[in-house]
């Protein structure tokens, strides 16, 4: 399936209204037949960037929310999400995909890196930001991304950087990903997959170039070998 049933959006308005099990349980049918196409819009979306990428699984977040230490007790998710890696350890950042009424967007790229993989990316920034600056500064991805989200970072300077570095804006940052906003008439439009992979294949520049980094040591030597 490529176009996304509009059922999916009416079953999540309402369910953000209901949210409780009585009818969630109600309502399962509807639930069950909206994830079986969902289910098969991802797999086209995963056979479109398969034509020039190699995406090695696909997760399906699941509607229940984890509210063990959370406030809000609601037990389901108002949106449907999900995300594809990439195979092999030479093919690094993922793609993302959020669906939901008046909320879509697609983002991909590093969602809190592991430490060590944190450190190699913030190093690179500090040894040469001139390539990561030209990625960002592409016009075309600049019009669809903008550049790094900056919700997450730290106040100055992350231990051992100096905050008067000229690469600060980009050091700073513990998490190195873009995203893309949907209206609801762009997910329910009959290109909408077309749009989407457009935008993920933006991102191949930028992941190619942080696979390079996260892969070899300062001095360029592989860390794979």
């Amino acid at each position: 399936m490529n176009t996304i049933p509009k059922t999916t959006f009416e079953f999540l308005k309402k369910l953000k209204k209901n949210n409780h099990r009585d009818w969630m349980q109600a309502n399962k049918k509807t639930y069950l037949a909206n994830e079986k196409a969902l289910k098969a819009f991802y797999a086209a979306v995963t056979d479109r960037l398969n034509e020039e990428d190699e995406i090695e699984k696909v997760k399906v977040f699941r509607i229940n929310r984890d509210i063990r230490f959370s406030k809000d007790k609601t037990p389901y998710n108002v949106h449907r999400s999900a995300s594809f890696s990439r195979s092999g350890a030479h093919r690094r950042g993922g793609y993302y995909l959020r669906l939901e009424p008046g909320n879509s967007l697609m983002a991909g790229g590093f969602f809190s890196p592991e430490s060590k993989d944190l450190l190699r990316i913030r190093k690179e920034f500090e040894t040469d930001d001139q390539e990561i600056r030209a990625i960002l500064a592409n016009s075309d991805f600049k019009k669809a991304f903008g550049g790094f989200n900056t919700e997450y970072q730290v106040k100055t300077a992350p231990k051992g950087f100096d905050k008067q570095h000229p690469a600060i804006d980009l050091i700073k940052n513990k998490s190195f990903f873009v995203k893309h906003s949907f209206t609801d008439e762009e997910v329910f439009a009959p290109d909408f997959l077309d749009h989407l992979i457009y935008h993920y294949q933006l991102l191949r520049p930028y992941f190619d170039y942080m696979s390079d980094v996260l892969t070899t040591d300062l001095n360029g030597v592989s860390l794979l070998e």
